[in-house]
Parts: C-alpha cells; structure tokens; sequence
C-alpha cells in the first residue's frame, strides 16, 4: 500500500504537467480537444492523490514504522485519533495534505465549470495544474512522506504532545481549505491576464471560490486561536506569533478581495484591483507555507524543516509572485477598469474598506519580516511583539469598523450619506447606551474599554439594522414585514450575520483585554484563591496514567462565595515516548465567560504554582467567527452565485425564421 500511494504521487505529478501543458496550448490554438483534455485529468489527479493520501492514512493507522514519516511522527500507544490526525501533523503529511486540497478544487473546477468558456476553463485548469505540479515535485524530491526505513524499529518516535490534540483534526484541514481555496482565485486571474479580458462569466465564477475560501480560513484561525488558548496553557487567544500572522495575512486581504469582488459582480468596477488582489491573496498563502516550513522562524506552529526544503518552497514563491505580478503588469494596461461612481456610494465604502485592509496586510507584513531581514542583512536577532502590532493594525483597523453599517445601506453609484446616517439613527443610539452601562459597569475604569464595548454594539445593531430597513420592519404592517423578510436575498442575511459575527469578536476581545482578572500563587491542599468575584480552593494533587503519558492532576473546587460551581481539573503531563511536559489546562464556563487554571512548577514543601485567569465574554471571540463562518455559508447558498456563468440558449423557430429572413 506505501508503494502504491508514492507512486499515485508520481502519476499525479505526471497528469499535473498534462493538465498545465495540453489545456493552455489547447487554448492558444483553438482546439477544443485539447481544452477538453483538463477536466478528465484534474478529476484524475484528484483521485490519485486522494489514494496516496489514503495510503499513509492507513501506514499510521497500522502503524507501519517502516515508513519513516510513520516512525518519527506515531507510536503503537497513541490513541487512534491522534493517529490518524498525526497523518499531517508533521511536515510531509501536511504538505501531502496541501495538495490533496489542491487538487480537489481543481476537481472541483472541472466538474462544476462546465458552463465555463472553453478557453477561460482551460486556462484556470492549465494554472491549478502548475500549481499542483509545483507542489508534488516538492514532495517528491524533498518531502517524500513514503521514504522506508531499511531496518525498521519496533516502536516510533511519537507524535509531537502539543499536536495531539482534537484540535488538531479540524485546524489543519480548515485552514488549509482556505489557503489553498485561494489558488483558484489566482488561477482564474490568471487565466484572465493570459486571455488579456475578463468577462462576465469570471466576475460570476470569482466571488462564490474566493467566499468559500474565505470561510474556510476564518474557521481555520478560528480554530488555531481556540487550540492555543486551551493546549498551550499560555492563557491568551492571540499572541502575534509570525506563524499566527502568516495566517492572518491571507485572510486580510482575502476579506479585501471578497468585498472588491462583490463592486466587480455588481457593478462591473475595480476589475484591474480584484486581479491584483487575486494575486496578492495567494501571495500570502504561498508567503505562509515558505515562513512555516522553511527553517526561517521559530515557533510552536511551524516545522522545523532542513534549509533544502526552504530554497525549495521559496523558489515556487518567486516563480509564483514574480511570475504572476509580470504578467500583470503585461496586460493590465490592455484590461478596462470597469464603471465609473462617486466616493460615497457602496463602490466607494468597498474602496475604502479595501484600503484599510490592505494597509493593515502591510503592517502586519512588515512586523513579521521586519526581524528576518535585519537578521539576513546584520545578523542581530531582534523581535517585534504585540505592542508594535497594537500601536500600528488597531488604529488602522478601529475606523474600519466604525464604517462597516454604512456599506450595505450605501446606494450604488451615488449615496445620500445624510440620509443612511439617519437611518442608522436608532443602532447608533443603543451603541451609546451600551456604551455608558460599560462605562458604569466597570466603574469608569477605562473609557476606551467602554468605547470598544459600544463599537462592537454598533456593528450588532448596524447589521441588524440593515436587514430591518429591507424588510421595511416598522414602516410597514407584520405580515408584509415577514413576506419581504422572507424574499431576501440569501446574500443580505450572509453579510449582516458576518459583519455581527465580527462584533461579537470584537465584543470579546475587549471584554478580555479589558476586564480579565488574573492571579499568580503558590498552593498547597486547602489554600484558597481569590480571583474576581469568585474564589478556587485547591483539593489535591494526584497522579494519573494516560494510555501514552503519565500527570499530576491539580484539583480545584470553583466558589461563588460558599456555593460550589464545580469541579476544575488542571494537570502537569509528560508523554512517555519522547519525555516531553505539557500543560493541560483546566477551563470553566459559565455563561460566556470561563475560568482558566494553569499549572506550574510543584516546590519540595508540598505547594505548586498555580496561575489562574477569570476571562469575561471569552467565548465570544470564537462565536463571533462561527457567525461569521455562518454567514459566509449563507451566502455560498444564495441562488445567484449558484447559477454559474450565463449560457446561450437557442432562439425560439419563428424568431430564427424572422432573423434568416
């Protein structure tokens, strides 16, 4: 079964360069046979690659240590999840794992495009399978995951402990889902700068792939975020971390391209601005796998890997960029810019919103780049942590948020500005509400902290508002109301559940930064802890025995003054395999607020440092992104971006009569 996944691997790299070569001449010369040759062989490549990653499935499964991918990332003891989540918990299988979802949305292309000009499917095809043979070449002159072992032990070298985590078999592929989905938007304008025009059946086909990969990355950071504020034990949600920014990156200007697509669609404008923002989009992607897997950064997510693989990746990222950023500036001059509107109208807010995106993007770059290239370039190590990131992407992003109700309530063309103000008369007025009870509420500790509660309030009731307007809630009777909020496109409850989405992220994230309690102490049985208007007493310490790892249990009984809310368990591990410690943290909830326990180092006296957290409205963070992954699918759902690029239908006989005649 290994033989037979590395050689579907090589198959598939083989069909890959058919699928590049055969369709892109096939369209330069107008030979539809040729064109036709792309979706039989990207449904092909799918299914080969799909068997090879099936194939080391199954060598973890049964842990097959012959295979040194197997050996050095599993072990016989490891519980059968983790066995098969470690399938991409290390760098081969991960990368296996990248290119599987490669090739499936090239598959996907090829059977859903069928409606597609021949020529413009062609060419997308022809560049997904570039992509897709970049990739597999990497893997099989660099990271084979299918190497053997020509004397294989008897037991493997487990899986890394902070990766054997439930997490880890929803983060990955979510993430990857959104990176990679974002190959597709760079295929089609690529395949739009090769033909040297875009037409309607590119604006139709771009947004649907560029909001499904937008999803896909929202929950993927979504998830990162969750896994590192329980397994990690740090007590936080976010940490700056290059590699956390390198997943960030994409999904700025992901969310830029997303809302230059939907000007494009509707109003036939920022075309040249959507292409570049295609390109940039999987820049960042590409820019992500080279930091993760290159050597260049050191961090909890990223794979430490030899410099060969580095080059490797970073020579695919120059082909890449360079080579699509050429092109552009080939043929954009030879491109129409699409139609003309005034700076307040919805294009105008769109145009905007992306310049305040893309600004960010930048800032965010420079910070995680800014330490490599000073290293490169002098040698010296130096870090940029999260007061840089605070004091350059928060007031970039802060305006940003405050505009986002006025988008939707925006005519296109030209707005009244005066008159959609009024209109978001009522959401502004609860915002200030919500504003003041932060501010009593929190004893007037922070008007900034009350101010972010209310501009989280004002993106709720903004994107409230906006579905009442176009229901004509309170202007006209109940039923009608319900009628009309019944015949709403799909795509007006997707945009108001992703811009509540966000304030509830935002509403969490202020709430935490803001109004977290903290406390630091050494315990011993019977001590209590006071923190926030709860306590947590410390029972006792004991061990415990895992199927591959061994730990020390703290146990905490959670007060609210002498009522007991329950039991919290936090615990010191070490897996046996490779003498690694973790932390396990402990975690309550109540409401959306949770306590957080962590341990820390046992002293000979019978004490152990324990640090505890009290995080208010922490949960939001994370629904905020399920809203906001919720309205992304809604929208996917709306007919209009079901329906694929207009066909040509035959003319009824009389009028084909009359026209011949």
């Amino acid at each position: 079964m290994v033989e037979t996944g590395h050689f579907a691997l090589v198959l598939a790299f083989v069909l890959a360069l058919v699928q590049f070569a055969v369709p892109l001449a096939g369209a330069r010369l107008r030979d539809e046979r040729m064109m036709a040759v792309a979706e039989p062989v990207a449904i092909t490549g799918f299914a080969l690659t799909a068997l090879s990653f099936a194939a080391l499935v199954m060598a973890y499964v049964q842990s097959d240590f012959s295979v040194l991918n197997v050996y050095e990332n599993s072990h016989s003891g490891k519980p059968l999840i983790f066995k098969i989540t470690g399938t991409w918990g290390n760098h081969e299988g991960s990368m296996l794992l990248w290119v599987l979802i490669l090739t499936f949305f090239g598959a996907l292309v090829a059977f859903f495009g069928r409606n597609l000009p021949a020529t413009l499917r062609a060419n997308v095809l022809a560049v997904q399978g570039l992509v897709g043979a970049a990739f597999l070449l990497f893997l099989l002159a660099t990271s084979n995951p299918f190497t053997r072992i020509p004397n294989p032990p008897l037991e493997g070298r487990d899986l890394n402990p902070i990766l054997q985590d439930i997490g880890l078999a929803v983060h990955p592929p979510l993430l990857y889902l959104g990176y990679v989905g974002f190959s597709i938007c760079f295929s089609f304008a690529a395949a739009a700068l090769i033909e040297g025009r875009i037409d309607a059946a590119w604006a139709r086909w771009v947004r649907p792939w560029t909001l499904a990969a937008w999803l896909f990355l929202t929950g993927g950071i979504a998830m990162g975020s969750y896994w590192a504020y329980y397994e990690l034990g740090w007590g936080g949600f976010w940490f700056w971390d290059p590699v956390e920014n390198a997943s960030f990156l994409p999904w700025l200007t992901g969310t830029a391209l997303l809302h230059s697509a939907i000007v494009m669609e509707k109003r036939s404008a920022l075309k040249i601005w959507t292409i570049l923002l295609s390109i940039l989009t999987f820049s960042m992607s590409l820019l992500g796998t080279f930091l993760v897997r290159s050597g260049v950064l050191t961090s909890v997510h990223a794979f430490a890997t030899d410099p060969t693989r580095g080059v490797f990746i970073l020579a695919i990222l120059v082909m890449f960029i360079g080579g699509s950023l050429a092109l552009f500036a080939w043929r954009a001059q030879a491109l129409t810019p699409g139609g003309l509107f005034q700076p307040v109208s919805r294009e105008g807010a769109l145009v905007l919103n992306n310049l305040f995106l893309t600004t960010a993007a930048a800032t965010v770059l420079i910070g995680t780049l800014y330490p490599l290239l000073v290293e490169a370039l002098t040698g010296d190590k130096i870090s940029v942590g999260a007061p840089f990131f605070n004091m350059t992407f928060v007031p970039l992003v802060l305006p940003l948020l405050a505009i986002v109700p006025f988008g939707p309530l925006l005519a296109w063309k030209r707005a009244d500005l005066a008159g959609v103000s009024q209109r978001l008369m009522a959401a502004f007025g609860g915002a200030l509400l919500v504003t003041a009870a932060a501010f009593v509420v929190s004893d007037a500790a922070s008007v900034f902290s009350a101010l972010g509660v209310g501009l989280a309030a004002w993106l709720v009731l903004g994107a409230a508002t906006d579905i009442a307007l176009k229901a004509g809630i309170g202007k006209v009777r109940a039923g009608i109301a319900l009628k009309r909020l019944a015949g709403l496109p799909l795509s007006a409850f997707g945009t108001a559940l992703a811009h509540a989405g966000l304030g509830l992220t935002v509403l969490g994230i202020v709430a935490v930064t803001s109004f977290q309690v903290e406390r630091f102490e050494t315990m011993r049985p019977g001590d209590t802890l006071d923190i926030g208007a709860y306590s947590l007493r410390f029972e006792a310490l004991r061990p415990f025995q895992g199927p591959n790892y061994t730990e020390d249990r703290g146990h905490f009984t959670w007060l609210d003054g002498d009522r007991e809310l329950g039991e919290i368990v936090s615990a010191k591990r070490v897996y046996t395999a490779r003498q690694f410690p973790t932390t396990e943290a402990g975690i309550a909830t109540r409401g959306l607020s949770q306590m957080y326990v962590s341990l820390g180092d046992a002293d000979s006296e019978g004490g152990i440092v324990v640090r505890a957290w009290w995080w208010p409205l922490v949960t939001l963070i994370w629904i905020g992104g399920l809203v906001m992954m919720a309205g992304g699918a809604v929208s996917l759902f709306d007919r209009r971006l079901r329906v694929g690029a207009p066909s040509r239908r035959a003319r009824p006989p009389k009028a084909a009569e009359a026209a011949a005649g």
